[in-house]
Parts: structure tokens; C-alpha cells; sequence
């Protein structure tokens, strides 16, 4: 039996024809169909190369399992998670490598509910019976059909804004060339059909698995240049650029600044908490005051859970929270099956500067002079977890309080820091943030990537 490497902690992701093919497709499918014995699934796939002979497989696999299958076509992740549950089938399973570069592949799985599918519910149990490879024939062979739910999707979606208070706005919209292109189209439409006057104007919104811009990844401070630029040269109110199968978006000023996803988090929250009061909101550990503070002020009830998608839906379902974010730009909603969508946020906080009469800078100002940090920052290391100690040992003696909820964070009067190790390369990732003190935090992070790097 060979080991399936392409298997990790929240999802299956490999490089194509070393962890990841059609062969390998199929058995996960047979995989899933046995693990979870649904009678109808629903499909898709992102806009990748590979996408669509992936999914091809992975519907052989299923079918031949005397699994009913669903094809969604090209889609994104978010509207698997929307059609498994607005269909009430037994799962779903979306063919994407996200942000990954351009030969990989993989699949993100869900089941019931569009509760999800990771190594603590049951993707190692998938893992082992793709390894096995010994599935018993069907006794009938499961159907299949293709659906459009783009017009059921985008209902959805609008229904979390009231429409009567969006005034003229004027966004930059960047789909990447990723599967979002599609779904901006349909809403422009709607736009249009129902009289709300959002103009937008798309840059790289064409579908093109070859990725002619470069992989969508806006994390990525190299990618931003597009969005920011078109933001200036239209004078537009706000720009979004959206990952490859659009679950995260991301968001520039008019200003043409990249606002961190952990600024929104606490924008969203502020939001919610206004029509939820005392309502619980679920965050990650990596960068935490804003969120805390911003919580606290607003009557509601902050819940620390650990990083990762499927923890923090786990959490947010224990809890009943009405919104969870984390600052890597997910955000997730009791509303929207307490899945992570990458089309809610923006939406919000259209209406928000519609209905605030502030901009996007005005909004968010307060919150970068009271704890400003430089966002994620990640480190190539030989060693990470020596290195890791190397700064625990260090700081150690001088911390008021060390949390290892996820990684090491390590908490001063007036700073504090996370690092977490990747969970597939030899990465180390820091996040750091002050109480408004930008110099202090500047030097402790050029301190802790020293101490790295000698580590």
C-alpha cells in the first residue's frame, strides 16, 4: 500500500502527477462514497487546468459507488458549501488548489449541513480507504445531472444587505482570472436588474486556468499592485481581490492601501454585534486586541479558537456565534451554514459605507493606530522548531502570558506575538502587533525573525 501524501490536516491538496491524479481522484471518490455511504453529492470545480478531468474521476468514483452526483460545474468553494446545503444532499466536493501554484491540485470535502470534512472527522478515514483500494461493486450505477444555482446562490447572498441603504458606489473588483469572474458577472447583472447603484470595474475577471497575471493570491504583497493601481486610476471607493476559488477576498481604500484581513475581522464584528447585542464571535489566536476590544465595546462576547477552518466552524456551531473571522481573510457566518464565504464581506461593508456615509480609510483608521501590525510574515527555516524555542527561550522570562492555543504567542504590557509552524512546509509564520506603539512592534519583529533565522 503506498501512502497518499496529498492528504493534510483541513483538505487533500498535491502537485499534479506526483500526489495527485486521476487515479488517485477516483479511489478518494470511492473513498468518500464508502466513509460516508450519502445517496446524492453535489460537485464542482475551480477554473484550473486540471480541474475538470479531476472532477471527472472523482464523479466516476462516486457513480460507480451508486452515488446519485450533481455537477455544479465551475464553481467556487463557498457555492459548494451553499448548494449542499440549499439542496439538503449528503455532501459535497469542491476540486481546488486555491492559491497553490499552478501544478497542484486538490479537493476540499464536506458533508451534511456543509460541515466539513478534515483529519479529526473523518479525512483520515478516507485517506486510508483510497490507500486500501479495495471497494466492493455497486449494485447500480449512481446518476447524474448538471445544475446552474448561480441565481439561487446570488439570492442568498443579497439577502445579507439592505438594499434601500446602498447609495452611488464606485468598486475595483479583481477576480484574478479565478473562478470569482462568474459570479461578478452575476452580480453586475443583478445589480443593474434591481436599480442598486454599485459600479464595478473588473480587472482580470476572464476564467483562465493558465493563470496569465499570476496565481490569484493577494496575501501575497506582490500580487496587490493590480488593484491598488486601478483603485487610484479610477478614483474608486474601494477595490477586492478575491483567491483563486474566491473564499477569501481581500480589501484596498480609496486610499489605494491594503487593508490586513484582521482589521476587517473587527469591522465585521462591529457590524454584527450593532443588530446581535451580546452575540458571541469567534476569532483565531494569531492577532487578537483589535477583535477584543473592538468585541468588548460592542456588548458582545469574543471566543478564542484554534486556526484552521474546520476548528473555528466547530466552534462558532458550539458557541451559536454569529460570525467568526480569522486575520488570514476567512470569514465565516451562522447564516451561511457557518461556512467562510469570500462574497459576504465585501457586500457588508458596501452597505456599511453606504449607510455610515464613511470611507473604507475612515472606517478602519482608528483600528491600525491602535494596534498596528505589518500582517503575516513567513520564514523559510532549516530547523523551525529549534528556532521557535530559540525565541521562546528568549522571551520567555519577560512574558505576562504565554498561550499555545495554536503555536506559541506570547503576550508583554504593550506587544505580543504568535508563531505557528506550517502545516506542510518548513515555514515558520509570525504575526505581531502593539498597542499602538508602530517603532516598538518594528523592533521586536526585526528581534524575533533575528532569532529565527539563528535558531
Amino acid at each position: 500500500m503506498t501512502e497518499l501524501t496529498c492528504f493534510k490536516a483541513y483538505d487533500i491538496r498535491g502537485q499534479l502527477g506526483v500526489e495527485l491524479n486521476d487515479d488517485i481522484a477516483y479511489r478518494i471518490g470511492r473513498a468518500y462514497a464508502e466513509f460516508l455511504k450519502p445517496s446524492e453529492v453535489v460537485v464542482g470545480g475551480d477554473i484550473r487546468l486540471s480541474s475538470a478531468e479531476l472532477v471527472a474521476a472523482t464523479v466516476a468514483g462516486l457513480r460507480d459507488s451508486g452515488v446519485d452526483v450533481i455537477d455544479l460545474g465551475m464553481v467556487g468553494t463557498e457555492q459548494i458549501y451553499f448548494a449542499t446545503s440549499h439542496l439538503k444532499v449528503d455532501g459535497g466536493i469542491e476540486i481546488t488548489a486555491s492559491h497553490n501554484p499552478i501544478d497542484f491540485n486538490g479537493m476540499k470535502l464536506v458533508r451534511h449541513g456543509s460541515r466539513p470534512i478534515s483529519s479529526d472527522s473523518g479525512l483520515l478515514d478516507i485517506k486510508r480507504l483510497a490507500e486500501d483500494n479495495q471497494f466492493l461493486a455497486s449494485e447500480a450505477q449512481g446518476t447524474y445531472r448538471e445544475l446552474d444555482l448561480t441565481e439561487a446562490y446570488v439570492d442568498h447572498l443579497l439577502g445579507y444587505i439592505d438594499h434601500a441603504k446602498i447609495s452611488p458606489i464606485k468598486l475595483v473588483v479583481n477576480a484574478g482570472n479565478g473562478s470569482a469572474g462568474p459570479v461578478v458577472d452575476a452580480f453586475e447583472e443583478r445589480f443593474k436588474k434591481n436599480g442598486l447603484p454599485i459600479e464595478l470595474i473588473k480587472i482580470f475577471n476572464r476564467p483562465d486556468g493558465t493563470f496569465p497575471n499570476g496565481i490569484p493570491n493577494p496575501s501575497l504583497h506582490e500580487n496587490r499592485g493590480p488593484t491598488v493601481d486601478a483603485v487610484i486610476e479610477y478614483g474608486a471607493d474601494m477595490g477586492i481581490a478575491w483567491d483563486g476559488d474566491f473564499d477569501r477576498c481581500f480589501f484596498v481604500d480609496e486610499l489605494g492601501r491594503f487593508i490586513e484581513g484582521y482589521y476587517i475581522v473587527g469591522l465585521l464584528a462591529e457590524v454584527f454585534l450593532s443588530k446581535n447585542l451580546g452575540a458571541s464571535i469567534v476569532h483565531d489566536p494569531r492577532l487578537i486586541w483589535n477583535t477584543l476590544d473592538i468585541v468588548r465595546r460592542a456588548g458582545g462576547r469574543a471566543v478564542q479558537s484554534k486556526t484552521g477552518h474546520s476548528f473555528i466552524k466547530e466552534r462558532m456551531r458550539q458557541e451559536k456565534a454569529i460570525y467568526g473571522g480569522e486575520m488570514s481573510a476567512h470569514h465565516y457566518f451562522k447564516d451561511f451554514y457557518y461556512c467562510d464565504s469570500g462574497m459576504i464581506p465585501w457586500l457588508l461593508v458596501v452597505e456599511l459605507i453606504c449607510s455610515s456615509g464613511r470611507s473604507l480609510s475612515q472606517l478602519v483608521d482608528k483600528m491600525l493606530e491602535a494596534y498596528p501590525s505589518p500582517g503575516e510574515i513567513n520564514r523559510h527555516i532549516n530547523s523551525p522548531y529549534d528556532a521557535i524555542f530559540c525565541v521562546r527561550n528568549y522571551y520567555q522570562h519577560l512574558a505576562l502570558q504565554v498561550d499555545e492555543t495554536d503555536g506559541l504567542s506570547m503576550e508583554f504590557e504593550d506587544w505580543r506575538f504568535n508563531l505557528r509552524l506550517s502545516n506542510t512546509e518548513a515555514i515558520v509564520r509570525l504575526n505581531i502587533e502593539s498597542r499602538g506603539n508602530i517603532k516598538l512592534m518594528e523592533r521586536h519583529r526585526d528581534k524575533i525573525l533575528a532569532l529565527l533565522d539563528q535558531g
